[in-house]
């Protein structure tokens, strides 16, 4: 086995048994429930087009977030802007390094059915991606793309992008699971 079929297959493995079919039947309700005020969202700005919520720097300690939140934030920040940097289609210029906002997919999921999509989108592309690379080209340091990372090899990127989404995947599963259970405490107060 070689070092891109273990650490793609460690992804896919969690993808195809524990991330993907726990969302299945997300509603917009659960993709969008606030576990507290403030929490951070996808949300339309003023012109209607949807954004993250962020502030730069994160304060300590961080807001909860939304499942929406969390799902764009492994599409975006795991998968299309490293497909984007690493195995573009040119239309991001050649000097922009994987953190370069203009990585970032212009239209970001308003919807459970359309966050899921993007996410399946984008992770499939990055696991076909990575699957395509040989031995050498995983070794390969990132060079200028990978900005204050360039020394470290694409090995170490498909790693640590595993272990992101791995993370947040479960932070997404337990926001779903306290999403339910609180909907259901709700209905046993009323009773």
């Amino acid at each position: 086995m070689d070092c891109a079929d273990l650490v793609t297959g460690q992804l896919e493995f969690y993808w195809d048994v524990h991330l993907w079919p726990r969302l299945q039947g997300l509603t917009d309700e659960e993709y969008l429930w606030e576990p507290a005020e403030g929490a951070w969202s996808v949300r339309p700005d003023a012109s209607g087009r949807m954004v993250v919520d962020h502030e730069d720097p994160v304060p300590d300690p961080p807001p909860l977030t939304t499942i929406a939140w969390r799902l764009v934030h492994i599409g975006v920040g795991c998968f299309a802007t490293r497909v984007s940097t690493f195995f573009g289609d040119g239309s991001v210029p050649d000097d922009a390094d994987m953190f370069d906002p203009r990585h970032i997919p212009a239209d970001l999921p308003a919807t459970a059915a359309g966050g899921l999509a993007f996410l399946e989108h984008w992770y499939r592309r990055w696991s076909q991606a990575v699957r395509g690379l040989t031995e050498e080209e995983l070794h390969r340091p990132l060079g200028p793309k990978g900005a204050y990372f360039a020394d470290d090899n694409m090995l170490g990127l498909v790693v640590h992008v595993s272990r992101e989404a791995i993370h947040h995947g479960a932070e997404i599963c337990l926001l779903r699971d306290l999403c339910r259970a609180g909907a259901a405490g709700d209905r046993r107060a009323r009773v």
